[in-house]
């Protein structure tokens, strides 16, 4: 089934030069993708992203026409089907029962053996302190495959606050965490001290991906990057570097170019990001994310993880290090059992 909101993208990704799949066998975790319907909405940023409809069937085709050996993948928090009705703080559980039930079409086996969402992770609020748990317990009851939640920490890290950050510890839960303002990082890093018991996950290189920024604003990001890696309960999501941040857009955006951008371009263009997280944080503390389909206004499936493997090979990974980045880490993080 095809959708003719999202037939503006489809069109400017069919003029993209095809590339032959680099290392098809490697196996793959994404670790990092969203599923929605987003056609009547109203509120940035979903109002203007590309992809309109994106469920199992338009990632489904979105994998296997890219021809990777994507193994497993991690569903991402993004407001998606939240309930219409109920208790305030429980609408967000629909987002979970949701993916839940795409985990389930694609255990059938009627897709391939691909396995989608073998990991979630949604939301809640934590500032209400304990009264959180719940919610928490609400999500894990929804799903055995719930991992974690996603959500913005207030700058004071306030005592309510952080009460309900240690319910995450209570229940072996992660912390994942996106703002595109990177000097937040260092404060990140306050709350991953904190409490060493909860995972914190860095989504996204950090922040903004600015390839065209100066030297200034490019060391003020290592900086921040070197803050929050320094906490050994962190780990980094290492791409969502192609996606566009409020009305700016990245020179490879398809309002900024006729025809998608080709690994080796991409690659070149933003190594020196991808290596300087891959350096502080190490290998067995990053993993490589699509970030569909918010980055597939940039660039295609196949084309973005054609990149990660020249990312890899030019950095000189060892076969263990390249494992770790690819799926390794992911497995671990997020707790997921082998596809047999």
């Amino acid at each position: 089934m095809t959708y003719p909101e999202n037939e503006a993208l489809v069109q400017w990704l069919e003029r993209e030069t095809p590339e032959a799949v680099l290392e098809p066998e490697l196996p793959i975790i994404d670790p990092h993708h969203h599923l929605w319907d987003i056609r009547n909405a109203d509120i940035e940023p979903l109002a203007s992203f590309r992809q309109k409809v994106y469920l199992c069937e338009e990632i489904m085709n979105d994998i296997q026409n890219a021809g990777h050996n994507i193994v497993q993948t991690v569903f991402a928090q993004c407001g998606a089907f939240y309930r219409a009705d109920g208790v305030e703080a429980m609408r967000c559980v629909g987002e979970t029962e949701f993916v839940h039930g795409i985990g389930a079409m694609s255990r059938s086996g009627l897709y391939g053996r691909m396995r989608l969402c073998s990991g979630i992770f949604g939301t809640a609020d934590l500032r209400v302190g304990k009264d959180v748990e719940p919610v928490i317990q609400a999500h894990l009851a929804a799903s055995p495959n719930f991992r974690g939640i996603r959500s913005a920490f207030p700058r004071d890290l306030d005592a309510r606050f952080l009460e309900g950050y240690a319910v995450l510890g209570k229940y072996d839960l992660s912390f994942d965490n996106y703002s595109p303002d990177f000097e937040r990082l260092p404060a990140l890093a306050k709350l991953a001290n904190a409490q060493p018991d909860v995972t914190v996950i860095v989504n996204h290189l950090g922040g903004k991906i600015d390839p065209d920024a100066g030297a200034d604003e490019f060391e003020k990001w290592r900086s921040s990057i070197d803050a929050i890696a320094r906490c050994p309960n962190a780990v980094m999501k290492v791409g969502g570097a192609q996606q566009r941040v409020g009305p700016w857009e990245p020179p490879f955006h398809m309002h900024r170019r006729d025809e998608p951008i080709g690994s080796e371009e991409l690659c070149e263009l933003l190594y020196p990001y991808y290596i300087y997280v891959m350096e502080a944080f190490g290998p067995d503390r990053c993993m490589f994310e699509s970030n569909f389909p918010v980055d597939k206004e940039c660039v295609s499936y196949s084309t973005l993880w054609n990149t990660f493997k020249r990312i890899a090979a030019k950095s000189g990974l060892s076969e263990a290090e390249k494992t770790s980045m690819f799926s390794g880490t992911a497995a671990r993080v997020y707790r997921l059992a082998p596809v047999v």
